[in-house]
């Protein structure tokens, strides 16, 4: 499982012209999602998500999570996160779950993050065409890997 996170000053999703979600401060994250992912991977980056001190004190030190700032989350599924570049120019998502596997483990996702952070958590829609505006705070984006817990 893969996360892209930004840190934003807000982010707005839209489907079809349609406003879906709006954040304040806090995280947008993007989720991609592999065939073998596990509860284990799920429960794993939920928490380090929610506890990654990427938020500034009153120092101006990224020392503070965003539950420390009472931040909100906005989580969209994005399997083109699993893209393999190696060959090519057109990308290949072999390595992305199917719909049929992701969309559950990306809905379980969801529930532990809102279990973890209630009233602070909201996504976008499973499959649907998003259209995604943020202000990125810093910019400060980071790349998670359940995989690679070394990072």
């Amino acid at each position: 499982m893969r996360l892209l996170l930004q840190r934003v000053a807000h982010a707005e999703l839209s489907i079809a012209g349609q406003i879906h979600a709006r954040i304040g401060p806090g995280l947008l994250a993007l989720v991609g999602i592999e065939p073998d992912d596990t509860s284990e991977d799920l429960v794993y980056l939920a928490g380090k998500m929610l506890r990654l001190r990427i938020f500034g004190d009153e120092e101006g030190r990224m020392n503070r999570s965003v539950q420390d700032i009472q931040g909100e989350c906005l989580l969209v599924s994005q399997f083109t996160l699993m893209a393999d570049t190696a060959k090519g120019n057109r990308p290949g998502y072999s390595r992305a779950a199917a719909p049929a596997i992701a969309e559950p483990l990306f809905h379980q996702f969801l529930e532990i993050c809102r279990e973890a952070w209630p009233d602070r958590i909201q996504s976008g829609v499973f499959g649907a065409d998003m259209q995604i505006t943020l202000l990125n705070d810093g910019p400060v984006t980071i790349w998670m890997d359940s995989r690679d817990r070394s990072r």
